[in-house]
């Protein structure tokens, strides 16, 4: 056994050598991935104060870096169809738009460091806005001008860090009726992200459609 060894030592070196540098390709390719993780932005839209339509609509920053947020677009989704709009401005008088002195008192828009949240009204007022915007009446949240409501989606744009590319984020809640009334059931465990080179390109047209 020794003199095969003695006699294969060349052979049974390099190959020490190459599965040597296997191992730590693969350890090395695991901190990366692990680094890559940490790095992500990772947004998280909730209800937030029950399960009702007067639950607020909650978006955190998980990310470890702030992002920016440019766009907070609610989709009413119906049986005839969806209705949208931007929520990313408050909704204000032309009396209040008037003595509004400072941005924050008129656009959600602007940074949101990292572990912070904010939200952006219940999702009875988000419904209303969307539903006044396209010249609906907005008092009955079940069935409005003869259509049903079924869900409503929230979509987050964001820039994330020094990146120019924005990310997103999304999550869609259907409205279900219990015996307890209204309730927001959302369709995910979780909020899909939208922060790999694909899912940007999604984002970027959820830009153009805002602009058509």
């Amino acid at each position: 056994m020794m003199d095969w060894i003695s006699q294969n030592s060349p052979a049974i070196t390099a190959l020490t050598s190459v599965c040597t540098l296997f191992v730590w390709l693969f350890y090395a390719q695991l901190l990366y991935l692990n680094f890559r993780r940490q790095r992500q932005p990772k947004i998280i839209i909730n209800r937030g104060f029950g399960r009702t339509l007067q639950a607020r609509c909650v978006i955190s920053n998980m990310s470890p870096e702030p992002i920016f947020i440019e766009h907070i677009v609610a989709i009413l989704h119906t049986d005839q169809g969806t209705l949208s709009k931007d929520m990313i401005d408050f909704e204000a008088s032309p009396d209040e738009r008037d003595e509004a002195s400072r941005l924050i008192e008129t656009t959600r828009q602007g940074p949101m460091l990292s572990g912070s949240y904010n939200h952006i009204g219940t999702f009875q007022d988000i419904i209303g806005r969307i539903l006044r915007f396209h010249g609906l009446p907005s008092d009955d949240f079940q069935s409005v001008d003869g259509r049903t409501l079924q869900s409503i989606e929230l979509r987050v744009i964001a820039v994330y860090g020094s990146e120019d590319s924005p990310v997103g984020a999304a999550r869609t809640f259907e409205l279900t009726m219990g015996e307890s009334g209204e309730a927001l059931v959302p369709t995910r465990l979780v909020t899909r992200r939208y922060a790999s080179r694909p899912r940007r390109h999604r984002v970027r047209q959820w830009i153009r459609d805002l602009d058509e």
